[in-house]
């Protein structure tokens, strides 16, 4: 019998290990799996890779995981804001490593991942400092980068709703990176307000299918 709710959160995240990739969704606040967050600091793995929209607010969520140092490396659209003082300190000092994608390339680019799309051309960061050392071409008159998949060893998102195979639903837009990130990653680990029965999710309002999740924690 496929089964694949958690008992806790510790349980899901024991085999993290140090220098995984993580994607962890989110938008700011809205969608963030924070208490996923709070988990994975416990554990105690470090030297991450996360891929993630923003580099954290304040003192709590991402912003806690990088200001932990657990983090070697981000890789995010949108670092700086007025409370992202981890993220500052630690990149001034030269101890965490940056790699900044536009936004609609960064959420291409973990869609490609998902969907076995070897690579792609993108107009945007055409001609700045972003495309340097990246390959270029023109088409239909236009320049564009090449753009290649990035992969995850684990994704940690936030859903709604969830049943026992891990087919999920989402709150409007705490929704966001969620579905491509959960497509992206060898192991998929959810957070959701509520599980229900088989049958009880209408097939109409599943947004990622439980093929690409693997662990399932019910946080109200």
């Amino acid at each position: 019998m496929i089964n694949k709710f958690f008992p806790t959160p510790e349980a899901a995240l024991a085999d993290v290990p140090d220098s995984a990739t993580v994607m962890i969704g989110g938008f700011g606040n809205a969608g963030m799996p924070a208490e996923l967050i709070d988990c994975l600091i416990a554990q105690g793995a470090t030297n991450l890779t996360v891929v993630n929209n923003n580099a954290g607010n304040a003192d709590a969520g991402l912003a806690a995981l990088i200001g932990a140092g657990r983090v070697r490396k981000i890789i995010c659209s949108f670092p700086r804001q007025t409370d992202s003082w981890h993220f500052d300190r630690l990149y001034r000092s030269g101890k965490l490593e940056l790699e900044l994608v536009p936004q609609g390339t960064l959420a291409e680019r973990i869609r490609a991942a998902g969907a076995g799309v070897g690579a792609f051309f993108t107009p945007t960061a055409f001609g700045t400092q972003l495309a340097e050392g990246k390959e270029t071409r023109e088409i239909a008159g236009r320049g564009h980068v090449l753009e290649y998949p990035i992969y995850a060893d684990y994704a940690l998102i936030k859903a709604d709703r969830a049943d026992r195979w891990g087919n999920l639903t989402y709150r409007k837009t705490a929704r966001n990176f969620a579905p491509v990130m959960a497509a992206a990653a060898k192991c998929t680990v959810v957070q959701v307000r509520e599980t229900v029965e088989l049958g009880e999710l209408d097939p109409e309002t599943v947004v990622t299918p439980g093929i690409f999740v693997k662990r399932v924690i019910k946080l109200p």
